[in-house]
Order: C-alpha cells, then structure tokens, then sequence
C-alpha cells in the first residue's frame, strides 16, 4: 500500500484563497494546543473538521457564554472549522471516521499515544488507510522515550521545561506565566510543522508521522538566550541571560502610569541617555560595550528607572519618540480593547453568530499579499456539521 501515496488533494488555488485551500484536516484535538494549531490551518483556508466526543471538547465549558457549550475560550480556538460528533469507542463511528482519513489531507490529535493505539488512531493504522496522510500529533515527551505516556498539560510542562523556574531566578519562588504558553506555542510549532510536511509532499508525494513533544519544543524555547556558559560545554561560566533577570526590568513606574522602553545597541543607549537628561552617562565606561552593560544591568536599569519616575508617561513617551528609542504602553488586557494602534489598523473584528449573537475577534495576524487568510466560518455548535460531512464521503480509491 505505501508504493500508492495519495496524490496532493487540492487543485491549483485561486488568487485571494488561503494559501492552504482545498486541504482537508481531520482535528481530534482537544482543549487548547491542538485546537490553536488547526484554527491557524483553518485561517489559512484548509478545511478543517473537528471530530468531538457526545460531550464535547472540555473547552466549550470555559468562559463566559451565552448558550452551554460555547464557552469564551472554545469560540478564540476553533474558528474556520466545522463540528462533527464520532463516539469513537463505538464501531460504526470508527468506520465513519477511517472513511473520512480516505480522503484527509491532515490528521491532528492531542491524546497520549496509547491512548491513540487503543482508538485506532495512530500513525500505522491511519496510513494503513491512506499512505498519503500527514499524521500529525503533539505529546507531552517524545513518541521513542521512556516517557511517552506521562499526562502532560500546560503547567506540567512549564515547571518541567524550566520556564517556571525563570520566575524563580526573577522573583524569588517559581511560578507559572500567567498564560497557557506552553500549549499556544507548541500549537503555533505544530501548525507550522504541518506546513512543512505539506512542501516534503507536494515534492516526493508521501505523506509522514509529525510529532511535537512539548517538554522539547519548550526546553528549546527557554534555552534559546539561557543556555549561555552550556553552549560551550561550560555552565560553570553561568547559566541565564543576566539581564532579564534584573530587578528593574519592568514596565518603569512613571508620574502617572508606567511606560516600557528598551534601548539594545549602542547608538539606542546614547540616545537614551541624551533623553532623560543624563548625557554624562555616554562617557561612563561600565556602559561602553554590550558586554559591560550586561555586566552592571542592575545598576544601569536602576539609573533609568530612577529617572523615568520623574515625569509623566506622555512626556517620556514623546521625549523617546523624539529621540528614536524604543518604547511602549504597557497596556492591561483591557487597553487592548482600545489601544490605538489595535482600532486604527482594525484589529478586533466583530461578527455575528447565528446562535451565539455578536462575537470579537482577534484579526488573523499574518499577511499575505497574494494568500490572506481570512473568517470563513465562525466557531460551530457542537455537531453543527455532522449529517454535511457525512454526506460528503467519498468512495474509496480503486488502487488502493
């Protein structure tokens, strides 16, 4: 059977259709990595199709709704995709499932491998029926390690990663970043990494196994400035990126409000020194190189956090654009709502859902001039699509 890959599904896309139109996705994700991963295939035009339990992905009871299942956190997740309802522990449900994999371009889930073996829905018996399909997966450890089947969620794989631990270094005791990072990123990882088996594809035209094992994607996140010392085979010279990891680097506190700014090469800090009115600063020789900077960031971030605290944000914010350096809001989850820049450029969009009423959402934040993504289809109700995709299956292949 592997001597027959399946050919590439979609014909050739016309001008303005998401760069992956006319692929079809089967998503058994739940919850948020593999969910963020498929919307941003759907954004991009791939017909997505969310198989769910009778109950429903976890997610749908989160947040504020104004129907059940359709809470705040399922709706930012699962745009651009329709719902389909499998018990997949039944056997007319599997059947319909394996149907669908025939004519799948793309099959995600988020389940433990063995998990995924007991369901019949693993790598070998997915391309027993389709050799062409890109299988695609995300696990909390690598699929070849004695950790396969360790649960692994978002918090887990903070404190395994290190990540947590960066809040040690910083504040004292370890803590989590106050967002689910690790699963939005490895499902940004995951998303991308579906992409580039689609152009190993396109070229030899078999399809692959795509893992993404957390604890490594977040590992390789964290050391990217950190391993520093280690990267020589060395960590007595130091582990840690010494200068995230001042006490004054922050949003500096202002007369009125807080301001962030961030000065890197030198030409950006002689500048800023001219701006808050220490020009002698351009002379001291602890600030002559990158290197000294990094060396007494303490006591340079502490210069700059004193003087920022004495003049309101708009002052330093027009002495600083003035000047060319680098600096910002630090908004709350609320300003975004009214940011300016996020209202001039159209950010927030609104639409409105035939069950659900007005909805916000984020813009799709990639451009592209020839591809764009766009809103096709507004988060579905569960098993919205059901009888559609159904409908929709196509025979089996005669050569395969």
């Amino acid at each position: 059977m592997d001597s027959q890959p399946q050919e590439p599904s979609p014909q050739k896309p016309a001008e303005g259709d998401g760069p992956l139109a006319g692929y079809r996705v089967l998503d058994l994700s739940v919850n948020v990595l593999g969910p963020v991963a498929t919307q941003i295939l759907g954004d991009m035009g791939a017909d997505v199709i969310k198989i769910e339990s009778p109950d429903g992905d976890y997610t749908r009871q989160v947040g504020p709704s104004r129907n059940p299942k359709m809470g705040a956190l399922f709706l930012n997740a699962n745009r651009n995709k329709r719902s389909v309802v499998l018990d997949l522990k039944k056997p007319d449900a599997r059947v319909a499932l394996l149907d669908l994999v025939r004519s799948t371009d793309v099959l995600v889930h988020s389940m433990r491998p063995g998990a995924a073996e007991r369901l019949g829905v693993d790598y070998e018996a997915i391309r027993a029926v389709n050799p062409g399909i890109i299988h695609a997966s995300a696990s909390g450890f690598r699929l070849d390690s004695e950790r396969r089947d360790w649960p692994a969620f978002d918090d887990v794989i903070q404190g395994a990663s290190g990540v947590a631990g960066l809040m040690a270094r910083a504040s004292g005791e370890p803590r989590y970043y106050p967002t689910v990072i690790a699963d939005k990123l490895c499902g940004y990882i995951l998303a991308s990494s579906i992409a580039m088996a689609f152009v190993w594809r396109e070229r030899t035209g078999h399809g692959q196994q795509v893992n993404v094992p957390m604890m490594d994607a977040m590992v390789n996140f964290n050391l990217i400035e950190h391993l520093c010392g280690a990267t020589l085979d060395r960590p007595d010279l130091g582990m840690g990126y010494s200068r995230v990891f001042s006490p004054h680097r922050r949003p500096y506190p202002t007369q009125d409000g807080h301001i962030c700014v961030m000065a890197a090469m030198d030409n950006q800090w002689l500048r800023l020194f001219d701006a808050i009115g220490r020009p002698e600063l351009r002379d001291d020789p602890r600030f002559a190189t990158a290197a000294l900077r990094t060396d007494h960031i303490d006591a340079l971030y502490g210069i700059l956090a004193e003087a920022i605290a004495g003049n309101t944000t708009a002052e330093w914010r027009r002495r600083f654009d003035a000047a060319d350096v680098p600096n910002g809001p630090a908004n709350s989850l609320e300003d975004l709502l009214v940011d300016p820049y996020l209202v001039q450029t159209g950010y927030f969009e609104r639409h409105e859902h035939p069950t659900e009423g007005a909805l916000v959402t984020p813009r799709i934040p990639v451009q592209f001039s020839h591809s764009p993504g766009r809103v096709r289809r507004l988060p579905p109700r569960l098993g919205e699509h059901t009888e559609e995709v159904l409908s929709e299956i196509r025979p089996p292949r005669a050569d395969t």
